[in-house]
């Protein structure tokens, strides 16, 4: 695969991020990967690169803009304090500038996100007709299913049965059915709060994380590849 950091224009300025693309000169579907609260840390390029083995161009945008945090104090700090709506801004730019690549096809993109960058990937589908398709795992800070109105893109989000979040995103998933795009919503019994990131061993839940993992390549196999 390759891989580099890269700029890109977002909100009247530049954005930064990861960009990690399959091997082979055929296009590929484009993802946008949306940190933790963390940052653009080394998790997250991991999973930037698997997403890349698995055969899409994935883009993963530091909106931390370099600061990483280590500590949850420093983590909840940062994430107290980040713009969301400027961060969405940030996203969609991510999104733009994978739509413009001649290495991305189709020209819908999908997104993905833990904890707070799963609320930021539903709130990016709500903002952005380019979405293609979403996989939200635990999605801290989601907006309210009224902001998904005019939204057209499949909507999988990912919990475990453990974590505080999920009653959260049982009912948004179950007020989306007013709605005609494809929506559901996995529950891992057992599994708590940030199960899938395998850096973080009293919460990683390997079996869990596994069957996620699957699910997502599937979904965005299903709805990115045929858009």
């Amino acid at each position: 695969m390759r891989e580099q950091d890269i700029q890109f224009p977002a909100n009247g300025g530049q954005g930064t991020g990861y960009l990690v693309r399959p091997d082979g000169d055929e296009p590929a579907p484009g993802v946008v990967l949306i940190q933790e609260w963390w940052g653009l840390n080394d998790h997250i390029r991991d999973i930037a690169r698997r997403l890349a083995s698995a055969g899409f161009v994935t883009l993963a945008p530091d909106l931390y803009h370099g600061h990483i945090a280590l500590e949850p104090n420093d983590a909840q700090k940062q994430a107290m304090e980040l713009d969301r709506p400027h961060a969405v801004k940030e996203i969609v730019g991510a999104l733009t500038y994978l739509k413009a690549q001649s290495f991305v096809m189709p020209k819908k993109i999908g997104v993905t996100g833990y904890c707070m960058g799963g609320g930021l990937a539903l709130a990016t589908a709500a903002a952005s007709a380019d979405v293609g398709a979403v996989v939200a795992y635990y999605g801290v800070g989601a907006p309210q299913a009224d902001a998904f109105a005019t939204n057209t893109a499949p909507i999988l989000n990912i919990v475990g049965d453990k974590d505080r979040v999920t009653p959260t995103i049982q009912k948004l998933n179950d007020d989306f059915k007013q709605y005609a795009f494809p929506h559901e919503i996995i529950i891992y019994p057992g599994a708590d709060h940030a199960f899938f990131n395998d850096t973080r061993t009293e919460v990683h839940d390997k079996e869990a994380a596994d069957d996620a993992w699957q699910h997502e390549l599937a979904w965005f196999r299903r709805y990115l590849t045929n858009a």
